[in-house]
């Protein structure tokens, strides 16, 4: 059998066989690889915790908590010491009120009759003991009892208390009220003989029923939309003169409970001021008899009414108006110098709050 084989010179081929490097080459090139592959992951990884400056980029590994840099220290130059000046509050003037006629609320003498009598305010008597209110009110109870004043007066009343610089109260006879009572007997304090009157002969509303109470508070919404600055309320409890042994006693009149009867309503019509007329003081005639010595009124005030009102208002003070300034300070009036009023028929000191009811 013939064999071909080739032959090189000298008639061998050349057998070179396997390199000596061979094998070490192969090794580094998949440490080299598997070096780039890590490299490339490496980089996928660690680009979110690569962070760029002014100063270069920085890579900050969250497992790996760098040391807090120490602020620099600055000495403070030397200057004048830095001086706080918190401002005085401005004590309010005292309250000079003039009682005006309802004419003045249209006729434009309003401002002139109260710097005449040397006043910084002008009251005016919006709901009268007799009932009649000097506005019109969409109550109900007003208009069917028919004592609303004549169209047009809102207008004209808005008009005075938009004036600048002019302060107005609104005066209301609360429960003393001779008109309602005729068409609501069932709102009236009660005798024997039918509808109970005071010594001058006049009906009154019982404050026990909230129907009267809610009557009363709408009337000092509205009367604060008008624009008024402040709401006086008289005869805002139950009466004190007259026969009151005739008043039939019972839902209407119970002489245990007259206290929380008044003070519910203070504290109610007062919320109710404040929730949309938060600027808008609430008043309130009292007796004096609950302002000397911690004392009661027969028609349920006392002392403590003083923490829903911003002013309490007392005929002829005199000399008890020192200790009524500190019981009602006691009671929670915020400031008793302006928010004690003398009622009086003749001007009071000038450093104190009076109301001139001629």
């Amino acid at each position: 059998m013939r064999r071909n084989r080739a032959y090189g010179r000298g008639g061998y081929s050349h057998y070179r066989g396997r390199s000596p490097f061979s094998t070490p080459l192969k090794v580094i090139a998949l440490l080299l690889a598997a070096l780039l592959v890590l490299a490339v992951a490496a980089l996928f990884f660690l680009e979110p915790y690569w962070v760029y400056s002014a100063d270069g980029g920085r890579l900050y590994l969250p497992w790996v908590q760098e040391p807090e840099e120490t602020p620099v220290q600055t000495v403070p130059t030397p200057s004048q010491p830095l001086v706080v000046i918190t401002p005085e509050p401005v004590a309010e003037d005292p309250l000079h009120a003039v009682l005006l006629p309802r004419s003045a609320l249209s006729d434009g003498t309003a401002r002139a009759l109260v710097d005449q009598t040397g006043g910084n305010a002008a009251l005016f008597d919006m709901k009268a003991d007799d009932g009649t209110l000097a506005f019109v009110s969409a109550s109900p109870l007003a208009v069917s009892a028919g004592v609303n004043a004549a169209a047009g007066a809102n207008e004209a009343i808005a008009a005075l208390n938009a004036q600048e610089g002019l302060y107005t109260v609104a005066r209301l006879s609360c429960f003393r009220d001779n008109a309602l009572p005729r068409q609501r007997n069932d709102l009236a304090l009660r005798s024997s003989l039918g509808n109970w009157r005071d010594g001058d002969g006049i009906r009154w509303l019982s404050p026990a029923y909230q129907e009267n109470r809610q009557y009363i508070a709408d009337l000092c919404l509205e009367l604060a939309g008008l624009g008024f600055d402040e709401i006086l309320l008289d005869y805002a409890a139950f009466p004190l003169t007259g026969n009151l042994d005739g008043i039939l006693t019972g839902a209407a009149y119970d002489p245990a409970g007259l206290t929380d009867v008044v003070l519910t309503f203070y504290a109610d019509t007062a919320a109710a001021l404040k929730a949309a007329y938060p600027d808008v003081r609430l008043s309130v005639v009292a007796d004096p008899t609950a302002l000397t010595s911690g004392g009661q009124s027969a028609g349920g005030q006392t002392a403590a009414m003083a923490a829903d009102l911003d002013r309490i208002w007392v005929w002829d003070l005199g000399e008890d108006r020192d200790a009524c300034a500190e019981l009602l300070s006691q009671a929670g009036l915020d400031d008793p110098r302006t928010g004690l009023v003398s009622l009086s028929a003749q001007a009071g000191a000038a450093d104190q709050s009076w109301a001139l009811w001629a």
